[in-house]
């Protein structure tokens, strides 16, 4: 018993002595005058790049090319498509085909006159 309190004793003092010494003193936040470390700001555009110096398309060229690729249609189908699959050479002796899947089952939401 003599010898459990002993060691106790002892780690309690290695555990005190092992502590870090004490932290400065925090300023008080309510003191005006209180120091305070300076502030800095960084914007979290600092880092963009422009992608490219595309020249901008006007929005009745960009509509006439739209209606030349076949409108909103063309869009709605490559939507549809599935993920593209790997390349493999089988993959690539298939033929593609224009015609645009049906909607899943279940799904009524959209209806086509």
């Amino acid at each position: 018993m003599r010898s459990a309190l002993l060691a106790a004793s002892l780690l309690a003092t290695l555990t005190v002595q092992a502590q870090p010494a004490a932290k400065a003193a925090r300023p008080d936040p309510l003191d005006p005058k209180a120091s305070v470390p300076a502030l800095s700001y960084v914007s979290s555009f600092s880092q963009y790049r422009l992608l490219g110096e595309e020249k901008p398309v006007s929005w009745r060229d960009a509509n006439d090319t739209v209606t030349r690729i076949g409108g909103w249609r063309v869009y709605a189908r490559e939507a549809q498509q599935p993920d593209p699959a790997p390349a493999s050479p089988a993959a690539s002796a298939a033929v593609p085909t224009d015609k645009a899947k049906p909607m899943p089952a279940g799904h009524g939401g959209h209806k086509m006159p």
